[in-house]
């Protein structure tokens, strides 16, 4: 048998006949062949080479020349019989085809790395597998943390956003109709798995007991597809990060409708859990005069002003004097407003709609205060008191 019949023998057990494979694929396959003097140098020369891949044939067998098949006896009535010794190309069920794109994310104008950057940069730096847990208020860039740390790393990243409908076919994949016929489509997880990057559970505590199906891929030993029975191992540089606004605890207060209590084996396999804070006063500045740079209205006045009435509502907050917060988020949506309308106030207003009355007018009115140069912090500590500098302490 030609080194050619072997390799089309081999390569459509592994993905069937007239599938359309990538030279990297090809290779592996002659790797484990082992046919001396037979590669992909004589494979881009066959007929079987276009567009930069592989196309096997529809069927491996071929009639010999100048003979024509015999035909039976016709009295004759003969079972027909399977030579075990043929290798018969096999039914392949999954979708092999599918377009592949560059997942690394791109670059945030104006980012400002603070607070757990450099530790969670070390971790995606070494390529261990090393599954982290990021937890923190809304609005406080745990996301765009970790989307950075892969934009500057060149590293990609797959970020699934999880609910309480995410499900194992979500996940791990799931049959397809693909060009008139059933697929297997691998899910974003298998994929993450394959390319050896990163994959972001983003929201996870949004998820239910279903994400238990994770199990096997948060120790980093693999997972068995059920639906294909198929194993896969995760290449060298796979890791998993979550992201959430509750340790997988429920929310007592009620802030995070939606989030649930995670199993506790689910988030025992995750190796580290990073607390994220606000960013203090001083990083704050330089992420709302970023944001206004890059929306092209830089005011340093009102960037102070900003990120002290954030400060102050934040302090107050968790002295339980109020129930909304000023988010870093809510900051840089301010600063956009900005650069539409040019006035300070309207901005402002217009950001803080979101919440009940009583808490826009006391944040307006705390607003307008520092604004005038008056520094509730300061007052506070002068008067040695327990009231909060606002008019919201006893909503």
């Amino acid at each position: 048998m030609k080194a050619s019949e072997k390799f089309v023998i081999a390569a459509t057990e592994e993905f069937g006949a007239g599938s359309s494979i990538t030279l990297e694929q090809a290779q592996n396959i002659v790797t484990s062949l082992g046919i001396a003097g037979f590669g992909l140098g004589q494979l881009k020369q066959s007929k079987m080479f276009t567009n930069g891949k592989i196309v096997l044939p529809t069927t491996t067998t071929k009639p010999k020349r100048g003979r024509k098949p015999k035909s039976a006896p016709a009295a004759v009535v003969q079972q027909p019989t399977v030579d075990s010794r043929v290798a018969l190309p096999s039914m392949n069920l999954i979708a092999t085809n599918m377009e592949s794109e560059n997942l690394v994310p791109s670059k945030f104008e104006g980012f400002v790395p603070w607070g757990h950057y450099s530790t969670l940069k070390q971790v995606v730096k070494s390529g261990m597998f090393y599954p982290a847990f990021i937890t923190g208020l809304s609005g406080n860039g745990k996301t765009l943390m970790v989307e950075q740390i892969h934009a500057e790393s060149k590293k990609e990243l797959i970020r699934v956003n999880i609910t309480v409908e995410t499900d194992e076919d979500d996940l791990l994949g799931g049959f397809r109709l693909i060009n008139g016929e059933t697929k297997f489509v691998p899910g974003p997880v298998v994929d993450a798995m394959n390319r050896g990057c990163t994959l972001l559970l983003d929201e996870c505590d949004l998820g239910s007991n279903k994400l238990m199906c994770l199990q096997p891929v948060l120790e980093g030993k693999g997972v068995y597809l059920k639906k294909v029975n198929k194993w896969i191992t995760p290449k060298e540089g796979f890791n998993v990060i979550a992201t959430a606004n509750t340790k997988g605890k429920g929310s007592d207060d009620g802030r995070f409708i939606g989030t649930n209590i995670l199993n506790e084996a689910f988030l025992e396999r995750f190796a580290i859990t990073i607390e994220q804070p606000y960013p203090t006063k001083a990083t704050e500045r330089k992420i709302v005069l970023g944001s206004m740079e890059k929306y092209g209205n830089v005011d340093k006045e009102f960037a102070d002003n900003l990120t002290t009435w954030a400060e102050v509502i934040r302090k107050t907050f968790y002295d339980g004097g109020v129930d909304e917060i000023i988010s870093t988020r809510r900051l840089d949506h301010i600063a956009k407003t900005f650069s539409i309308f040019n006035d300070k106030m309207k901005s402002i207003g217009l950001c803080i709609n979101r919440f009940d009355e009583d808490t826009k007018n006391s944040f307006n009115d705390l607003y307008t205060k520092i604004d005038a140069g008056i520094d509730p912090l300061a007052e506070e500590s002068e008067e040695e008191s327990c009231e909060t500098p606002f008019a919201t302490r006893n909503f």
